[in-house]
């Protein structure tokens, strides 16, 4: 007879999953509530927040609001029903469209209804069982998804490690002589969790220089709206923008919103139309979301003071940081990662520490995304923070590490909080 498929899940939880029971609501599923910025409230106190992914501050941006509030109002939030090929197209995406491509810099683009589940289907879509992938090792989830329904082979370069990269387009070179198909080079702009630039320059170079045939594909989430001279992103920062074959963008980053885009010459992003099955076989980006996304993307173009400020808080955040000693490794972009040694333990009171005793609250990143004994604190700054906020952040930061490195936040089990998770 066969197993239960349950059983498993009772014997294994997954690696955080397993901690569920003492940290769900607190240090993972918090509650923060009230109007989205700088300060919100956690358990019922105020707190300085620094983890969310509002770059710009356009998520209360007065006209941002009004413009929602008046398409909502509108057309409802059904409205288009249905997947843009068969029921869901509209002119307001047809023009968003177009005007994200001319922002971009490219021939066309395609709106996707969420950025995680587009980028998934876009690998699909643009590789065959003959294709090979080529991907850097800290790609983001979506990515690696993406590829587990890549039927062809894959070869992984160390983290922008370009005599990694080297040698795994050695590989695929020569796999692909052997099976007659393409390579597909897969990487980032940001990498969102210790914020350094992809080394898209330097791997454009490689094919420059005749070395390799390939298409790059970058997913530039974090970088679309924060970098470059007009927002471009990683590859304008890096005079490369021309250069990318594929550009993905989404709008839950700088545009603090919901949805994506990819953008592409016109035959690419046609192809992607009829293929992308995500696109396909989903209902379209809601019109709320599409002439919201408008809206920000109007004033990213005409307020460049929003990226300025956005700047202003994060050198004046990343520089109080090194001077005070904090490692926060090599990001050369917004995202601010603080790394201190200590266990699960440990990393549990201080983030408890930080939360109930000096109202702040940033992200936890533990092991395995980090190596084992390494606590992360991920910071996110954003246009609507003060440079207030960045000095009392820098100072309680450096009692919290007086504390690690005194012994008062170790102990023999994790901390747990005593959280309402009922379901109201």
């Amino acid at each position: 007879m066969a197993r239960d498929i349950f059983e498993k899940i009772k014997e294994n939880r997954g690696p955080i999953g397993k901690y569920s029971k003492g940290v769900h609501g607190y240090f993972t599923f918090p509650k923060l509530e009230g109007e989205l910025g700088p300060k919100m409230i956690f358990r019922g106190k105020e707190c300085l927040v620094w983890s969310l992914n509002n770059y710009l501050g356009l998520a209360n941006h007065p006209e941002v609001r009004e413009t929602d509030a008046k398409a909502a109002e509108q057309y409802g939030m059904a409205y288009p029903m249905g997947a843009r090929m068969m029921t869901g197209q509209t002119g307001e995406h047809e023009a968003f469209e177009n005007e994200i491509a001319d922002f971009m810099g490219k021939e066309d683009a395609i709106l996707l209804n969420f950025g995680y589940q587009g980028m998934v289907s876009a690998i699909d879509s643009l590789t065959d069982r003959n294709d090979v992938i080529v991907y850097d090792s800290e790609a983001h989830a979506c990515i690696l998804d993406g590829m587990r329904l890549h039927t062809g082979k894959r070869f992984v370069f160390q983290h922008n490690d370009m005599e990694s990269f080297d040698k795994q387009m050695k590989n695929a070179t020569a796999l692909v002589e052997k099976t007659g198909g393409g390579i597909l080079v897969i990487t980032e702009g940001v990498f969102g969790m210790a914020g350094d630039q992809g080394k898209l320059k330097e791997i454009i170079d490689f094919r420059k220089s005749g070395k390799y045939n390939f298409r790059i594909f970058v997913d530039d989430a974090h970088g679309f709206g924060t970098l470059g001279k007009t927002g471009q992103g990683a590859a304008e920062e890096q005079g490369v923008q021309d250069e990318i074959d594929i550009l993905f963008g989404t709008f839950a980053k700088s545009f603090a919103s919901v949805g994506g885009f990819i953008c592409s010459d016109e035959t690419i992003i046609e192809y992607l139309r009829y293929n992308m099955r995500s696109q396909m076989f989903a209902k379209a980006l809601p019109i709320v979301n599409t002439i919201g996304a408008r809206k920000r993307l109007d004033l990213l173009k005409k307020h460049p003071e929003y990226k300025d400020k956005l700047w202003e808080i994060t050198n004046a955040l990343q520089s109080g940081f090194k001077d005070a000693g904090f490692d926060i490794g090599k990001t050369n972009t917004c995202v601010t990662p603080v790394f201190m040694k200590g266990n699960l333990a440990e990393a549990t009171n201080l983030t408890f520490d930080l939360r109930e005793n000096y109202n702040i609250f940033c992200s936890i990143v533990i092991y395995p995304v980090v190596p084992k004994d390494t606590i992360m604190l991920r910071i996110i700054p954003t246009a609507a923070h003060t440079l207030e906020d960045v000095s009392y952040t820098i100072e309680t930061f450096k009692k919290l590490k007086a504390k690690l490195d005194a012994g008062e936040y170790k102990a023999e089990e994790l901390a747990t909080v005593e959280v309402d998770n009922k379901k109201k």
